[in-house]
């Protein structure tokens, strides 16, 4: 046989091979049940749909024309805070108002084979591959208009860095694979000192994004690591030290596992109802395009929400094969509040004192949704928010802030990241694929108050058993 023969026999496989995944990528699960169906404190859960192939629809990014805006809800208005950034994704304002943002991608992997070449495939459709630029981009509004005046890269040659937090003269950032500290005074435009390392973290790998959150007393941090995997698929030797988030205490340099179990955990904040530590997590793929919420909870030290086993606190998934702990349920949390499926929560902030949200948003969570892609029809591409009750519960469904990211062609002009407050109280919110930094507030709002924390008294001790009922009583006579 000639080699042309050969190299013809060759390109047919090889387009039968693509034309058979991409049949088969087009295939999958539509929904039965709305988002908010699988949403708020009592989801509904249908029964798991395993697939060995996902359920695929990519919502490819084709950007906003000049003038256009997402939509708002009533009461709000919207418009651009600073454009033209490079993938931008975690905000963070610092005390003096200045912003800053991290323009990052994953890290380059040598990753090989069919299945990284379908996910690269994917990821390319969706707008998130691409070299990283690797900065942290400070924007400032000098005179005060809501849009930024100045963009100046303050730090350059990281490692695909998310997290940010600031302290005494102090900026700590997370890279995907270490969290590290360098000097920076309020108000510099470029920092030139070299950043120390503070601790390793379990590098890049599927879930590649590493928020960090500084305690109220600034005293300790808390990075969140996702998983490698969905399942837990390769073994859990790689997943050492991932599905977790991790406590830095600042005083002693000493890390700690802080609570484990969560897939992919993201947003990272601090209750102002209690104090409690809050996060969102992703939860995972190919039980159908109903299946699995992801969720916004609180962690406290030791808790554990049971992946890869478990879902939902008592749901087994019966497709991992690394047997499960004993007693697993038992200890597994059940998560506070379902977000819809396959939403890809991220960034979420509370309602913060001096917010210019307006009444109906002035005691919850908001959160960004960067959208589905293995739903059908697609979820998330928005930004909600989460009403909570006076005792910092959160209650009803997920209300919409910012919508109008999804195209009835299937495209998507951007897709929500990150969410937080800028200095005059206005909500900002990163659109990755977009470039763009968006700006809500309720127009003629006042500063709000805040929540009001919660402060209980404790319970008094017994001084004896009057009162009290036991085993041993007499009963008491049955009312006539």
């Amino acid at each position: 046989m000639s080699i042309s023969r050969k190299i013809l026999i060759a390109l047919l496989i090889l387009l039968v091979v693509i034309g058979l995944a991409g049949f088969l990528l087009t295939r999958g699960d539509t929904a039965d049940l709305s988002i908010d169906d699988v949403a708020g404190t009592e989801p509904t859960l249908e029964q798991p749909d395993a697939e060995a192939i996902p359920t695929v629809q990519i919502a490819e990014p084709v950007g906003w024309e000049d003038g256009e805006l997402p939509i708002a809800a009533e009461g709000l208005a919207v418009a651009r805070f600073a454009q033209g950034l490079d993938h931008p994704r975690v905000l963070y304002a610092l005390p003096n108002g200045d912003v800053l943002v991290t323009l990052t991608r994953a890290p380059a992997t040598d990753a090989s084979g069919i299945t990284a070449w379908i996910a690269d495939l994917l990821l390319t459709r969706a707008g998130a591959t691409g070299d990283s630029a690797n900065e942290i981009v400070l924007l400032r509004d000098g005179d005060g208009d809501g849009v930024a005046d100045s963009q100046n890269v303050l730090i350059d040659d990281l490692d695909s860095p998310s997290g940010m937090a600031w302290r005494d003269g102090t900026l700590y950032i997370a890279n995907h694979d270490e969290v590290i500290a360098v000097p920076y005074a309020l108000g510099e435009d470029t920092i030139t000192a070299e950043p120390e390392k503070l601790m390793d973290l379990p590098p890049g790998g599927g879930h590649w994004m590493r928020n960090i959150e500084l305690h109220p007393e600034e005293n300790k941090l808390y990075i969140a690591v996702g998983s490698v995997s969905n399942i837990g698929e390769q073994g859990m030797d790689v997943e050492q030290g991932r599905a977790m988030i991790h406590e830095l205490d600042l005083d002693t340099g000493k890390p700690r596992a802080f609570a484990a179990g969560l897939r992919n955990p993201n947003g990272l904040d601090f209750s102002p109802w209690n104090g409690d530590l809050w996060t969102t997590v992703n939860e995972r793929d190919m039980l159908g395009s109903d299946l699995v919420p992801d969720y916004l909870t609180d962690v406290a030290i030791g808790d554990n929400y049971g992946w890869p086993w478990v879902y939902w606190r008592d749901n087994f998934d019966r497709r991992v094969e690394t047997p499960a702990p004993q007693f697993l349920t038992e200890y597994a949390g059940k998560p506070q509040f379902a977000l819809g499926p396959h939403v890809a929560a991220l960034g979420l902030v509370f309602t913060k004192e001096g917010h210019v949200m307006g009444d109906q948003f002035a005691s919850g969570a908001f959160i960004a949704r960067h959208g589905s892609w293995n739903r059908k029809p697609p979820s998330g591409y928005d930004v909600i928010y989460v009403a909570f009750d006076d005792n910092g519960n959160p209650i009803g469904k997920p209300v919409p802030v910012l919508t109008g990211f999804l195209n009835d062609d299937g495209t998507t002009k951007g897709r929500p990241t990150w969410v937080e407050w800028a200095g005059d109280g206005a909500l900002l919110m990163s659109d990755d694929t977009a470039g763009i930094i968006w700006r809500v507030h309720a127009p003629g709002a006042q500063p709000g108050a805040g929540i009001e924390q919660v402060v209980a008294e404790p319970l008094a001790p017994r001084r004896s058993l009057e009162g009290l009922r036991t085993a041993f009583d007499e009963p008491e006579p049955a009312a006539e």
